[in-house]
């Protein structure tokens, strides 16, 4: 006998999940309304987070599609507020998807809504017809909309969804715009030393060439690099693809992308902003979800694959373990050791309240003004140091270069013998 997870209000209006035996959902729904429960979701028992795992070549394909396929997060926004807007001003669903696919102007998206539309036409729902587009509506999405339709609450959900993802666009412009200059200044110090070697270093080498003198080991190991990449242009252009390559599929894989989230946090003063952008996501994520009536199972599933770093994601999946086997909710998230006694003490007080939707909001607004503070303190920081690390690179090459002149007399009695 099949087992369906559910929520519903119980007589005395408090919200109740668990899981049911039954043959069929209708049996299972039945069950449920004749203990005089108010139903808010009834839907088959996951099974767990991972079905099977993806090989390397399905994560690449996966990649390439949902980099050709998906939009920017903005799009989404602002798609998911209109949407929101529109169904609550009285329009049906395939009426609003339909207004939307013509007034959008990226063809790309304007594609996805049409397939949508259509698909609702053949008596698809909306979580359905989104569901064929995960490069578009991530699991995430999928399951708050799946939520909204089983709870008539649609346009609520939207509502907040729209909500939600403008905080997460929030808070990710504020890491990237404390990750842009800093990546700026470090391609620019490539292209200058990459110059100084294929250019100066070589007019350098004439010199002392003519010289005939013996130069100064960290000299000659300049010169060597600069000749080399003279002589192999082609074969470092193609050996800085390979490498770029190789880091991508190292970076699929389940270790590599471990072991480099787990150095992510680790980095000074980064590691923190970063660790704290995934808590923000993580409550924030964990929040609207409960609000929308999702099972914790299912919620915790999905915070899991939203979260973005492995290190992360395999805390949640232990958490999830430790959840089925009987464990409360906070005191398997304690166990893993990987989240902040501020998270875990929000998380005890709303298990215990039944609130742990609100207490996991205010967590959220906790761990965005740490992103903002924090980078506030970067911005004035990193530009004198991003100078002097520069300026370091720079000096520490061009003392090599000039290292034999220090000695000219020397250098030039030496070639004169």
């Amino acid at each position: 006998m099949p087992n369906f997870s559910y929520i519903v209000k119980d007589a005395k209006g408090a919200r109740v999940e668990g899981i049911i035996k039954a043959d069929t959902l209708d049996m299972a729904v039945d069950k449920l309304a004749k203990e005089g429960n108010t139903i808010i979701a009834v839907k088959a028992a996951a099974e767990g987070a991972f079905k099977g795992k993806m090989s390397l070549f399905d994560k690449v394909m996966l990649t390439i599609y949902k980099w050709r396929t998906g939009v920017s997060l903005k799009t989404l926004v602002f798609f998911t507020r209109q949407l929101s807007t529109m169904f609550s001003a009285g329009l049906t669903i395939e009426k609003a998807i339909s207004d939307l696919e013509r007034m959008e102007k990226q063809k790309k998206f304007a594609r996805v809504l049409r397939r949508i539309s259509d698909d609702i036409r053949k008596g698809f729902s909306l979580s359905e017809a989104m569901e064929q587009h995960p490069g578009v509506f991530n699991p995430l999405y999928v399951a708050l909309v799946q939520a909204g339709e089983v709870s008539g609450t649609l346009h609520t959900v939207l509502d907040e969804l729209s909500d939600y993802l403008e905080k997460i666009e929030d808070t990710q412009r504020k890491v990237m715009s404390a990750m842009a200059y800093p990546i700026f200044v470090f391609v620019f110090l490539i292209v200058v030393v990459w110059g100084m070697f294929y250019y100066i270093i070589p007019q350098f080498q004439e010199v002392y060439n003519n010289f005939n003198a013996d130069l100064p080991a960290p000299t000659v190991i300049a010169i060597n690099i600069s000749n080399f990449i003279r002589s192999n242009i082609f074969l470092t252009i193609l050996f800085l693809i390979i490498a770029v390559v190789a880091f991508f599929l190292v970076y699929l894989t389940d270790r590599g992308r471990f072991v480099m989230d787990r150095v992510k946090l680790k980095i000074p003063v980064i590691g923190g902003v970063i660790n704290n952008s995934i808590m923000s996501k993580f409550s924030r994520t964990f929040s609207i979800l409960m609000a929308a009536g999702v099972p914790i199972m299912d919620t915790m599933e999905l915070t899991e694959n939203v979260v973005q770093n492995a290190v992360v994601e395999g805390a949640v999946r232990k958490a999830r373990v430790l959840v089925k086997e009987g464990y409360g909710v906070a005191n398997a998230f304690k166990r893993t050791a990987m989240f902040p006694s501020t998270l875990l003490q929000m998380l005890s007080t709303g298990e215990e309240t039944g609130d742990m939707d609100k207490l996991l909001g205010k967590a959220a607004q906790f761990y965005e003004k740490q992103v903002d503070s924090v980078i506030d303190r970067l911005t004035s920081l990193i530009e004198p140091l991003l100078i002097i690390s520069m300026a370091a690179v720079v000096g520490t090459i061009i003392v090599v270069i000039y290292l034999p002149i220090f000695d000219l007399g020397e250098a030039m009695s030496q070639g004169f013998r």
